[in-house]
């Protein structure tokens, strides 16, 4: 009887102990952190993006070093942070699957920010603003407007906003991987037209110089604010927006803009 009272007794007292080092003693601070938390004491902020999406994520032709808009607010954030960032790179499609799996903490590749992303995910305040077009070959004048889409193949990234605006508009749309490979696919006369970024388009426009596609139409309606895309509850979205705002009113935010668009395309 004595030996089943030990027994039980050192079971209840077990069971006591693990109560009491689950809750505020013990290491319940690291299991209570959030994955922001977890970041600032590593010192490295993981970061998805393209690597191929001029002007805003891509490898300079001289050095091959990763550059670009969102490049460069990104790393001012993490620096105000004090954090370092290592950048993984993947096509636009699997961005997403990889920002799930937790290969990277956070998205810098002009996700635009609209209701359904905003139910999975954090995202951050704005950093840029934009309007859709529709781009075709320099010969095309059968499109002019969004309704003209109806039908017609549009080459699109699946997941992309402008993807959903090509869908909305009844197109029949081609896969890729991205902005390249549409106005490609363009040139070749595999599809009619796509629907992508007013800033990446004039930005390639300007750097080819390349006078075989046009603008057919500027979709005044289709305005897209981006910002950094997290997972939900990680801890990122506060300080992001903090630092976000802090640099839109030091004026550090319309200098990166001024650099790489020649105007301030925040507001």
């Amino acid at each position: 009887m004595k030996k089943l009272l030990a027994v039980l007794f050192t079971s209840i007292l077990a069971v006591v102990l693990v109560a009491c080092s689950s809750s505020d003693g013990g290491d319940s601070k690291s299991a209570g952190d959030s994955v922001y938390d977890q970041v600032k004491k590593d010192g490295v902020l993981t970061v998805g993006t393209e690597g191929t999406y001029r002007p805003f994520t891509f490898h300079d032709s001289d050095t091959n070093k990763l550059t670009g808009y969102d490049i460069d607010v990104i790393n001012e954030v993490a620096k105000r942070l004090g954090l370092k960032t290592k950048f993984e790179e993947t096509q636009w499609d699997s961005m997403f699957a990889g920002l799930n799996a937790s290969r990277f903490d956070a998205i810098a590749n002009q996700v635009g920010i609209n209701a359904e992303r905003e139910k999975k995910y954090d995202l951050s305040l704005p950093y840029s603003k934009s309007t859709a077009v529709i781009v075709t070959a320099k010969d095309n004048n059968s499109i002019k407007t969004i309704d003209d889409l109806k039908g017609v193949k549009v080459a699109q990234s699946l997941t992309s906003n402008y993807g959903q605006i090509a869908k909305d508009a009844d197109a029949d749309i081609q896969s890729v991987e991205g902005l390249s490979q549409s106005l490609e696919l363009i040139k070749q006369g595999r599809v009619d037209a796509t629907v992508n970024d007013k800033l990446a388009v004039l930005d390639y426009i300007k750097e080819t110089g390349d006078k075989d596609i046009k603008i057919a139409a500027e979709l005044d309606k289709e305005t897209s604010s981006s910002g950094f895309a997290f997972l939900k509850d990680t801890g990122f979205k506060k300080p992001f927006d903090k630092e976000i705002k802090a640099m839109k009113e030091d004026g550090t935010l319309q200098k990166i803009s001024e650099k790489w668009f020649g105007e301030d395309v925040t507001n």
